[in-house]
């Protein structure tokens, strides 16, 4: 359970991070110290989203096996 999570937070974590720094180029923050903390944010993000995915994974699987 434990890769299957590192793997879900790698992918989340990413992708958050992305999405973070478009909207911060969006918005017009274009230097350096805006895209990281965008990026931070994103991916500091990514523990909780990763957790409610895993949340959800594991209710669906305990569903179907009974």
């Amino acid at each position: 359970m434990w890769l299957l999570a590192s793997f879900l937070n790698i992918i989340v974590g990413t992708s958050l991070a992305g999405i973070g720094v478009i909207i911060a180029l969006v918005a017009g923050f274009d230097d350096m110290q805006g895209v990281a903390i965008a990026a931070a944010i994103g991916f500091a993000l990514a523990m909780p989203v990763t957790w409610g995915v895993m949340r959800q994974i594991t209710a669906r699987g305990a569903a179907q096996r009974n």
